[in-house]
């Protein structure tokens, strides 16, 4: 997805706020357009401190890996199905790479997606999220909001949340708002125009298959 959706869809979140109230649960999103304005203006702060990274393996591993990623993006519901668990396996879990994932919002339904995932806290993300990307084509749906608000709560009760722990956390709008702006500081900061997209070890990558994900890491790693 390009630059033009990560700039309109952070616009449509807020645009859309007012009319967020979803039945059976009532997901109350962040109310108006000051939101965007916020998360625009928004660097270190506490707001982004409130939305901190997830992050998958050794904090001093030799190599950084960053992806910004759309829980709504099927090219990144790609790349976690056929380039991930091989990244994972050969350079996560073996203490190579430190793996930073960041979440870019071009809707609502992506950032409701997000509540979900870190609603069991760190522990629990990482298995969301992988459900999360294995069934997005079913938890979209029909694209309605009601649908969607429903699948995600499905999705959050098979990874062991509670119903209650589910709304409460769909209804947490200063989460939503520091998720937000999180996701605006750090896709500027970084220049992030579409996804998925990779910094690694400060350099900017678009999306790539294992093969070439892999002789980059090897690189860095022989460096």
């Amino acid at each position: 997805m390009s630059k033009t959706y990560l700039v309109a869809g952070a616009l449509a979140l807020a645009i859309a706020g007012g009319a967020a109230w979803i039945s059976r649960g009532a997901v109350n999103l962040p109310p108006s357009l000051s939101v965007a304005a916020e998360a625009q203006e928004a660097t270190a702060s506490s707001d982004v401190a409130a939305a901190p990274d997830m992050i998958l393996g050794k904090l001093d591993a030799p190599v950084e890996v960053i992806e910004y990623a759309s829980f709504t993006c099927p090219h990144c519901a790609r790349f976690h199905e056929t380039v991930f668990d091989d990244l994972r396996k050969n350079y996560i879990d073996t203490g190579k790479v430190k793996f930073v994932y960041r979440e870019v919002y071009f809707d609502k339904f992506g950032l409701w997606a997000g509540m979900v995932a870190r609603c069991g806290g760190p522990e629990k993300y990482f298995p969301i999220s992988d459900i999360i990307y294995d069934t997005q084509k079913q938890w979209i749906g029909d694209g309605q909001a009601n649908t969607i608000a429903d699948n995600l709560r499905k999705i959050g009760l098979k990874a062991g949340l509670t119903k209650e722990a589910i709304d409460a956390c769909l209804n947490d709008n200063e989460k939503a708002k520091a998720m937000v702006a999180s996701y605006q500081a750090n896709a500027t900061k970084d220049g992030i125009d579409s996804t998925p997209s990779f910094v690694i070890d400060g350099q900017k990558y678009s999306n790539m298959s294992y093969e070439d994900f892999a002789k980059i890491l090897d690189e860095k790693l022989a460096n």
